[in-house]
């Protein structure tokens, strides 16, 4: 995952170099910047059903080697410019396989038995938090090799390369988690999966600490009891019904992934007991839900990254490159820093934290159109700072919601739908460069806002009525 968010965020931080080395067009530039996404959708739309069928190894692997061969491929492109579009293409391809898949293994390995250990939600966490990872470092890296180095548009890309060897070596051993046909391993050959069982019924008694997640079912219903300290996930059976009983003082999260109702005893507190609405399926969920958020968490750091600094770094003459690195650290490096502000949100209510990231992003976009008007590049690193703690907060919210909603026979590919929508984000700054020979890139920004206030307004309607 870390290689991953790498290999996306190194030509962001040489946009300027290109500029200057291969004299390419501001046009040209944002273009290859989003051919990436080309690349990406049928990456993730491809990726994540075949680890469902196949397996995560063999997807997760061989996409390690698609987005290596890409980076090969830009690393040519410093003199045979049109080479660098069939790169960012398979850059697109690559990260869209390895995001699908490796998401879904992240969630299988932190889930019983292989970690028996880690509270619910640990694995949205993980995913995020190694994707940022590699965001924050792959760009600073790629500028400062840039800017000191010979031969910059060659040699910064040295590291990516370095990385994906490294991060091969050091998932070989990572056991399959699972099957042909998409069922888990370690279920189907051990029934060891959170409830997995065929009829009857199961009740967890009190617990006081960790999370308790009941897993798919096909008959029966299952009762969480009362605990004294973190949450409650329950996954609702196919044909049952699940009931559970949220823990003294904390929170309750209930998901539905293969249809049946749930009946929460508590939603945010011990006292409330009235019962719930029939949860939507899956499908309906993901779409009402996820859907609407999952743009904006690319179209905020997109922007930062591509868009703001070639828009105020006019008097920062021979520093472009490095103000360009800087701002891809500081950008999903604020993603990283809001991850505890995202748990406890996300404690207090199920659609918060993505209330809190569209919020973010609007503010961003706000400070943006500030920045440019008034070619101020602090400002501009300020709204960047705000934009990644957006990006942060929504990728946190959608990741969560996927694994929630998610039956183990179909977590690759909701997971793979969930990023296709992300990175269509990515698309924001050719389109900011297209609408710019009609309006004023200022202009631009703050129109911006009239639809990211719309989706907050949109979700946090819809999340108080499914979760009320």
């Amino acid at each position: 995952m870390t290689a991953s968010g790498w290999s996306a965020n190194q030509f962001s931080a040489l946009l300027g170099a290109y500029h200057s080395g291969p004299g390419l067009t501001e046009a040209t530039t944002t273009a290859l910047f989003g051919v990436y996404v080309l690349g990406l959708i049928p990456g993730l739309f491809l990726g994540g059903p075949l680890a469902d069928r196949r397996g995560r190894r063999p997807v997760v692997f061989s996409a390690l080697a698609v987005s290596a061969l890409a980076t090969a491929l830009l690393m040519a492109g410093a003199t045979v410019t049109g080479l660098l579009w069939p790169g960012r293409f398979l850059t697109g391809i690559g990260a869209g396989a390895l995001l699908g898949a490796g998401s879904a293994w992240i969630k299988e390995l932190s889930s019983p038995p292989y970690d028996t250990v880690s509270a619910a939600g640990a694995a949205a966490r993980r995913s995020g938090l190694f994707l940022s990872v590699g965001f924050a470092t792959g760009g600073p890296a790629a500028a400062l090799i840039a800017q000191w180095a010979p031969a910059p548009l060659v040699t910064a890309y040295l590291p990516h390369l370095v990385l994906s060897a490294a991060a091969a070596l050091a998932a070989a051993r990572t056991p399959e988690t699972a099957r042909s046909g998409g069922q888990l391993a370690a279920t189907a050959a051990a029934g060891c999966g959170a409830g997995a069982v065929q009829a009857g019924s199961t009740t967890a008694g009190p617990r006081t600490a960790g999370s308790t997640t009941a897993g798919p079912r096909t008959a029966g219903s299952t009762t969480v009891g009362p605990r004294t300290g973190g949450s409650a996930a329950v996954v609702a059976p196919t044909g049952g019904s699940a009931t559970v009983v949220a823990p003294t003082g904390g929170s309750a999260t209930v998901a539905a992934p293969t249809g049946g109702h749930v009946s929460p005893a508590a939603t945010g507190n011990a006292s409330a007991t009235a019962p719930a609405a029939p949860v939507a399926t899956p499908g309906i969920a993901f779409r009402r839900l996820v859907a609407p958020v999952a743009p904006w968490v690319f179209v905020a750091p997109s922007i930062a990254l591509a868009t703001l600094p070639g828009l105020v770094d006019a008097g920062l003459t021979g520093w472009q490159t490095m103000y360009a690195g800087l701002v891809t650290a500081v950008t999903p490096g604020t993603g990283l820093l809001v991850a505890p502000l995202a748990r406890r949100l996300a404690a207090r209510h199920r659609v918060a934290t993505a209330v809190a990231g569209l919020a973010a992003v609007i503010l961003g976009l706000l400070l943006a159109a500030f920045a440019v008007a008034g070619i101020r590049p602090d400002v501009a690193l300020l709204a960047a700072a705000v934009l990644g703690a957006g990006y942060g907060l929504c990728v946190a919210y959608g990741l969560t919601e996927v694994a929630a909603l998610a039956p183990p026979d179909r977590l690759a590919r909701l997971t793979a739908r969930f990023w296709a929508l992300c990175y269509l984000g990515f698309c924001t700054p050719y389109a900011i460069t297209l609408l710019s020979g009609w309006f004023s890139p200022a202009t631009i920004l703050l129109a911006a806002v009239v639809p990211a206030a719309a989706t907050l307004a949109l979700i946090a309607r819809r999340g108080t009525r499914h979760t009320h």
